[in-house]
């Protein structure tokens, strides 16, 4: 696989392929059955995230990081708040994949249903309870969200991280950022520099999205939120909106390399690819870069 043109620049290829080589993926609990291929295409111990879907149990997001965890591969299971039914239950949740599977890192968020379905309104309240710490986790991620939320207002975001920084130290729980993908490159690039500037010494992974074909990638742009910045470039033309919907993501992997180049040391040290169901085909992408 060779690199865009515009990887030519000295040391641009190296630190894309470093990015990627300290990077994650995500597998679907519905792709369980090709966790070992996903394995054998991946540095043994790399993390896999498991995201919360609507109605799973979980038990069953147990039995992902059970086969995930046996595949060899370093499990990270979304913590969904507002999905959370019992306290208890994901307490022994918790216990059991920190005691049994060797989780020691989640990736907390809200969750997008419109009513909380338990205990919990928001992240923010689980770790203002202590039950991450008090559970065997050591490391949190947190969501970046360089569109901003369809949601939530930007300074009532930032207030939040600032306060989930803050419990989690108090709680000598180490904290990173995972971004949600975007279509524009130019304005993750912002995001982390906004972030390096606030708090710099504030770990960041750029989530991208995966080689995933343009409809299947539209798709999940309007669930996450993303679609702002495809709308603002389809006015420029339609080759811009090609250009942004490539389904290789090669392109916004250099951006974030020359990023990181600018700024050493920086304060991105990985990408996170989302799979939207294709993660064997993620995987291999990977693999091709390093």
């Amino acid at each position: 696989m060779s690199f865009p043109a515009s990887a030519t620049e000295p040391g641009i290829e190296a630190r894309a392929s470093e990015l990627v080589a300290a990077g994650s993926v995500e597998i679907s609990p519905r792709e369980l059955h090709r966790a070992t291929e996903v394995a054998a295409l991946l540095p043994a111990g790399s993390c896999v995230y498991i995201p919360s879907l609507a109605g799973l149990p979980l038990a069953r997001t147990l039995e992902a990081i059970a086969a995930i965890r046996a595949a060899g591969l370093d499990p990270v299971p979304h913590v969904s708040a507002r999905r959370i039914v019992n306290r208890e239950e994901f307490r022994d949740f918790l216990r059991r994949a920190a005691a049994e599977h060797g989780v020691h890192r989640v990736l907390l968020i809200g969750g997008d249903e419109p009513r909380p379905k338990g205990p919990f309104v928001d992240s923010l309240q689980i770790l203002e309870e202590r039950l991450l710490a008090d559970c065997g986790v050591r490391e949190i991620g947190l969501a970046g969200y360089p569109e901003g939320h369809p949601r939530i207002p930007l300074n009532a975001i930032e207030a939040a991280l600032a306060r989930k920084l803050e419990l989690a130290a108090a709680q000598s729980i180490g904290v990173y950022v995972l971004t949600q993908f975007s279509f524009a490159p130019a304005r993750v690039v912002e995001y982390c520099v906004m972030l390096a500037r606030r708090w710099p010494s504030l770990p960041v992974y750029v989530g991208i999205a995966g080689p995933t074909d343009p409809a299947a990638l539209a798709r999940y742009a309007q669930r996450c939120g993303v679609s702002r910045s495809l709308r603002a470039l389809r006015t420029l033309g339609s080759g811009i909106a090609q250009l942004v919907t490539n389904t290789d993501p090669r392109d916004q992997v250099v951006t974030v390399a020359r990023y990181t180049r600018s700024r050493e040391p920086s304060n991105v040290v990985g990408v996170h690819l989302y799979s939207f169901g294709g993660a064997v085909r993620t995987a291999a992408w990977m693999r091709e870069l390093l």
